[in-house]
């Protein structure tokens, strides 16, 4: 552990420009925020991209680091901008123009969970919104950047790959539209993210290993996407989600009976990405 903000899990030899970093696994859920809470702990969990971070462990063993949140994204949301405020939950903050995401609850400090259900009773004070800025979405942020700082300076490239699950019914619009239901859901902002040809390999990585991968719909990326995706500058970003109940039971939060096989099955992926770092981006030694 490297403090409250956020576990890193690093290679034993960094040899790929990828970058893995998940924002919404965090499961430290202290006994204070609990408290505060008026959601029971099942219920507050319900945000929680549960057992991502497990999924994407294996990264390190092939060249590449993985970042993940320490803390639940009940707590605070790591793919909002520090400044998405919500008035209707955070004292002493006026409304500016509209920001569907604050609008539903879901800023940096989100007022609900899934499904809206109210995680506090009434108003938090500006200072504890500011404080939990400062302790966890600030460091989080700045590891995140040094890494791929990092990876542009040893490879002149970085890619970051932000990792995510999506809930079964978040596909059904799709489904009932006719159209092929996704596991995997690429998010590039439609092209701004990341180059072209980046994304379509990782797709390829995706559709050799079985998936059924589609784009941008329903999720095309967030704050973390819009904020590091610079293709110009050759640093890329991925947003990727994966439909859940592949590997979990959604109600219960618990691991299903395909978990370990899905995991194997992803781990074939997380290698050819990482694989794909390696390929584009060049020694810094050359």
């Amino acid at each position: 552990m490297t403090g409250s903000a956020y576990y890193i899990s690093q290679p034993a030899q960094r040899s790929s420009c990828v970058v893995f970093a998940s924002p919404h696994s965090g499961s430290d859920y202290n006994s204070a925020f609990l408290r505060s809470t008026i959601l029971d702990e099942h219920a507050i969990r319900s945000s929680e991209d549960a057992f991502v971070d497990l999924l994407f462990e294996p990264a390190a063993d092939f060249g590449a680091p993985f970042l993940k949140a320490a803390l639940p994204r009940a707590y605070i949301d790591l793919n909002r901008s520090a400044e998405e405020l919500d008035p209707a939950l955070i004292e002493g903050v006026r409304k500016q123009g509209h920001n569907p995401r604050v609008a539903s609850g879901l800023g940096v400090i989100p007022r609900v969970v899934a499904n809206g259900r109210a995680i506090y009773r009434g108003k938090l004070p500006m200072t504890e919104a500011r404080r939990r800025i400062d302790r966890v979405w600030r460091p989080y942020h700045a590891r995140l950047q040094a890494l791929l700082d990092e990876s542009r300076q040893l490879f002149g490239e970085a890619i970051l790959i932000d990792c995510h699950s999506m809930p079964r019914e978040a596909l059904d619009g799709l489904a009932r539209k006719g159209g092929v239901r996704p596991e995997i859901v690429l998010g590039d902002r439609f092209g701004a993210s990341a180059a072209p040809e980046v994304v379509e390999r990782i797709e390829a990585a995706f559709a050799a290993a079985g998936f059924s991968v589609t784009r941008n719909t329903p999720f095309a990326g967030a704050f973390v996407t819009q904020s590091y995706g610079r293709p110009a500058r050759r640093q890329h970003a991925i947003q990727i989600e994966i439909d859940r109940s592949l590997y979990m039971d959604e109600r219960r939060i618990r691991p299903n009976a395909n978990f370990d096989a899905f995991r194997t099955r992803l781990r074939s992926v997380v290698a050819e990405i990482a694989a794909i770092g390696r390929a584009r981006a060049p020694l810094a030694a050359e």
